[in-house]
């Protein structure tokens, strides 16, 4: 048996969102919307990559990019796995800007020693 299509979900003013609990948190639910728009863009093929991470369904996608409802914890987790958007406005939202600092300056780290090892590569074949 299938639900009717109108009345499957409680109206809004129930604060019911149709995803079997209480709605998100709106703040929540725009930065995310916010951070997968800056990350990927509004694109069909930003859902289409945003699905292919998570495994959920492109309908699903769409609604945390329209800022309709926000992720679950394990889809959560796994944006944050693949866009630093996400896990920076993740980590902002928890109070911990200075996390994402720190990864910031790793990754700066590990960029300067590779180009330094490119360049005295580079320096070591011109003497030749």
């Amino acid at each position: 048996m299938s639900f009717p299509k109108k009345g499957k979900f409680f109206p809004k003013e129930n604060r019911y969102a149709g995803n079997g609990g209480n709605e998100t948190d709106g703040c929540f639910v725009d930065e995310i919307a916010s951070a997968l728009r800056r990350s990927l863009g509004d694109s069909r093929a930003g859902v289409k990559t945003v699905a292919s991470w998570t495994g959920a369904n492109e309908k699903t996608v769409k609604n945390w990019f329209a800022g309709k409802y926000g992720p679950s914890g394990e889809h959560l987790v796994a944006l944050a796995r693949h866009s630093d958007e996400v896990l920076g406005t993740f980590l902002a939202m928890a109070g911990r800007e200075n996390l994402m600092a720190a990864t910031k300056l790793v990754a700066a780290e590990r960029a300067i020693a590779e180009l330094l090892v490119e360049v005295r590569r580079l320096n070591g074949n011109s003497g030749r």
